[in-house]
């Protein structure tokens, strides 16, 4: 959102706050929702009992299309393979393993060129990552590709649940409901077209978190979607308290879903706990069963597990999660590196679930810590304080002690000295009164596989926060 527009936002009282969140509800539901993205679920639910034979027909075919498709439509990717024509390097677009690895940074530097010549981008929805490099990328999705999207999202998430987008539900996410220095409660906004509870992380804590179980029982939600540290730490909260929040389900994203985390939400909410994977790029998603594995999307994409080489890893080996766009075949990214690691499982023994969808064995995602407040809050998500106006190549927090913290920057061309402070107080309004320094380093140390962490901790983990 705008800033100027959150801050007429937040200053709004709560039945104003309800309403334009309302508003907004209307629009992203009229995208997102219409017979079409029934019958895209139902087809979905049917390829769930597709054998592997069925689905690597489908593949293939996919695969080709997409190929094909980026090679000559795609501006791009058209240049791309000019260029080596001319330079006389062998290799075919046909062929997936003759493409480059493409880098996020890439994407992110020209992404108007990644869109099909033969779409309108002014006609398309246009998505933004949250930035957890300090570089979010705009993504520009067809209301077609948005409703494939929401309605394989309805079969293989909620459809498994027992649930339907109809289902009144608690989102605890990263958006900033109100300012950041408001003390009392509502931390939340409702959504109606949404039947949508939106829960603000950036207020939990020992001291709120009542509130928010309070709003949760209030609403009647039937299941809650969100962070995994988030969940976790209201969790805590209802079991310390001995508050009974029963709930269908609780799902968890954006975070891995570790065991600990697990245990307290099944025991406080009184239901599964079930992790999903998913990226704004839409190139691999996934979700667990009941028989608790995470099974992959193949109809976002086609998934290959790279080792530092680019080379594919062993079996049941740990790689980086490089993939093929297939759902999105208007803005196609070929072998792209997401920068996430996981584990594949082996397709010699079926689930107990009975599906045949690929599965990761092991999700590791992003890994990033949360930050604590001298209040207790656990805030996820803080990359937020990134905003486009400072000209920073990469960021990442570094948080010493409660109350002490560095943000390590790798500046672009129009950063300044100036812009040292206005950072600082950006952090500083999250987090509160607090020891803040900016440190300017060439780059940020990564991972063999290119990937380095928002926010690193050295505090000593808390039951149902940031592990370290």
């Amino acid at each position: 959102m705008n800033p100027l527009l959150l801050k007429v936002f937040h200053k709004l009282p709560p039945f104003a706050r309800n309403w334009a969140a309302s508003m907004h509800g209307y629009s992203l539901k009229k995208w997102r929702y219409s017979p079409a993205t029934q019958e895209y679920a139902r087809e979905a639910l049917v390829r769930d009992g597709w054998s592997r034979e069925e689905w690597r027909r489908w593949r293939e075919e996919r695969l080709q299309y997409v190929l094909h498709r980026a090679a000559t439509q795609v501006p791009y990717y058209r240049q791309m393979w000019a260029e080596r024509r001319r330079r006389g390097e062998p290799g075919s677009p046909e062929n997936l393993a003759d493409w480059p690895v493409l880098k996020k940074e890439t994407v992110r530097l020209q992404a108007e060129r990644f869109v099909a010549e033969d779409c309108d981008r002014n006609r398309m929805y246009l998505e933004h990552t949250s930035g957890t490099t300090g570089t979010p990328l705009a993504l520009w999705w067809s209301r077609e590709t948005v409703q494939r999207w929401f309605g394989i999202y309805e079969a293989r998430v909620r459809h498994w649940n027992g649930l339907t987008h109809e289902t009144r539900w608690g989102h605890v996410g990263g958006q900033p409901v109100v300012a950041f220095d408001q003390q009392n409660p509502p931390f939340w906004v409702w959504n109606a077209p949404l039947r949508q509870l939106y829960l603000s992380c950036m207020h939990l804590g020992p001291k709120s978190n009542p509130a928010y179980l309070q709003a949760i029982q209030e609403y009647r939600l039937e299941y809650l979607l969100g962070y995994a540290s988030s969940l976790a730490m209201l969790a805590q909260t209802a079991v310390e308290q001995g508050i009974k929040i029963p709930l269908k389900v609780a799902i968890t994203d954006s975070e891995p879903l570790l065991a600990h985390q697990r245990r307290v939400m099944e025991q406080a909410f009184g239901c599964p706990a079930r992790e999903t994977y998913g990226m704004a790029e839409i190139a691999c998603a996934g979700s667990e069963c009941s028989a608790g594995a995470m099974h992959q999307w193949p109809e976002a994409g086609l998934v290959e597990l790279l080792d530092e080489n680019d080379q594919p890893v062993a079996p049941g080996a740990t790689g980086r999660i490089v993939a093929t766009s297939f759902l999105n075949a208007d803005m196609p990214f070929v072998r792209y590196d997401t920068r996430d690691l996981a584990q594949a499982e082996p397709d010699d023994q079926p689930c107990a679930c009975g599906r045949h969808l690929p599965r990761f064995r092991k999700l590791l995602g992003r890994n990033d810590d949360a930050v604590v407040t001298k209040d207790g809050r656990h805030i996820v998500q803080i990359d937020r304080i990134f905003d486009p106006c400072f000209d920073l190549r990469e960021a990442q927090i570094v948080q010493d002690a409660v109350g002490k913290f560095r943000i390590r920057i790798v500046p672009g061309t129009q950063w300044t000295a100036a812009d040292e402070a206005p950072l600082c107080e950006a952090l500083r309004q999250l987090v509160g009164e607090a020891e803040i320094k900016v440190e300017v380093v060439a780059e940020i140390e990564r991972t063999w596989a290119g990937k380095y962490r928002m926010v690193v901790s050295h505090l000593k983990p808390t039951p149902g926060g940031p592990t370290g």
